[in-house]
């Protein structure tokens, strides 16, 4: 008997692709991945690059990217020890749509603002 393997479907709530979108969809992870993609980054230059986040939501975030298999942390045997992080050719899948995305949010914040703006205005 042959079985066929079940086409995703992120509109189901059981749906793995879920997760990916979630990942994806995140703001950290964003600009990790927009920031590895110019090459590879060690942890002190990643946090002082990405203003606002903290050492736990940093950490947090490249453990879940490592796992998803978006990024490589590679371990150099030194004293102190060193440690740089790369894109994986799956994460250098996203770097296109994240970029365009990226871009898209600072060429239209300022219509976003004024939408927001107004809204707020209309409803005091």
């Amino acid at each position: 008997m042959e079985t066929s393997a079940l086409l995703p479907d992120a509109y189901a709530s059981d749906c793995p692709s879920r997760q990916v979108l979630d990942r994806i969809g995140d703001k950290w992870t964003t600009l990790i991945l927009v920031l590895l993609a110019d090459g590879p980054q060690r942890f002190s230059e990643l946090h002082r690059s990405i203003h606002g986040i903290s050492h736990k939501m940093l950490a947090q975030t490249l453990r879940s990217l490592e796992r998803d298999g978006l990024i490589n942390r590679k371990l150099y045997p030194e004293v102190p020890p060193r440690v740089e992080y790369t894109l994986t050719a799956l994460g250098e899948t996203l770097c296109g749509p994240i970029a365009a995305i990226l871009r898209w949010a600072e060429d239209h914040i300022n219509e976003v603002a004024a939408s927001q703006s107004r809204y707020d205005a209309r409803d005091r």
